[in-house]
């Protein structure tokens, strides 16, 4: 989570300036392409919902003119598979500014023994920030994922017997 596509200098969610709450996308191009994870988005994401404020536009940030090409082709073939307007704008990437603590792992944040597992792990917050198991775990505790991805994964999560009951629970309840 954190800020993109405006002018002000470090923004904090309380002095945004003109930039667009976001998410930055780390992959790996040699598993996922970039046209896959826009296809990905367009499938989670409703393209004619008009923005009604800076803060909360709906946009794609390329990183060069390639994303940007693939990204306003993919915004073309959904305007025409949906007959409506998309408002979901294209705009070259400029730099992404991480969103304070309090807004990284939204929903790890409402279960704190599972939290403070991680926390263990990662005790600075740049680095829990940056950890795909807390991520992943994230993910799990807001309704993503399925039961049989949660089996996969369980393992490699470091997770006690206590804390992997409640994320057990969490994800039998949502799947």
């Amino acid at each position: 989570m954190g800020y993109a596509g405006g002018a002000k200098e470090n923004p904090t969610y309380h002095n945004l300036g003109d930039h667009t709450e976001t998410l930055q996308v780390d992959y790996d191009p040699s598993k996922i392409s970039y046209a896959k994870l826009l296809e990905l988005f367009w499938e989670e994401h409703d393209p004619t919902s008009r923005s009604w404020s800076p803060q909360y536009k709906a946009v794609v940030f390329a990183h060069d003119e390639e994303q940007k090409r693939l990204a306003e082709e993919s915004r073309a073939r959904v305007a025409e598979k949906i007959g409506k307007t998309v408002h979901t704008e294209v705009l070259l990437y400029g730099r992404f500014y991480a969103a304070e603590d309090y807004h990284q792992k939204y929903y790890l944040r409402g279960h704190r023994q599972i939290l403070r597992q991680f926390q263990q792990h990662y005790p600075r917050a740049a680095d829990l920030m940056n950890s795909t198991a807390a991520a992943r775990v994230n993910g799990y505790i807001g309704g993503y994922g399925t039961a049989a991805a949660y089996k996969a994964d369980i393992d490699r999560l470091g997770l006690s017997a206590a804390a992997r009951e409640e994320l057990e629970d969490l994800v039998r309840i949502r799947n």
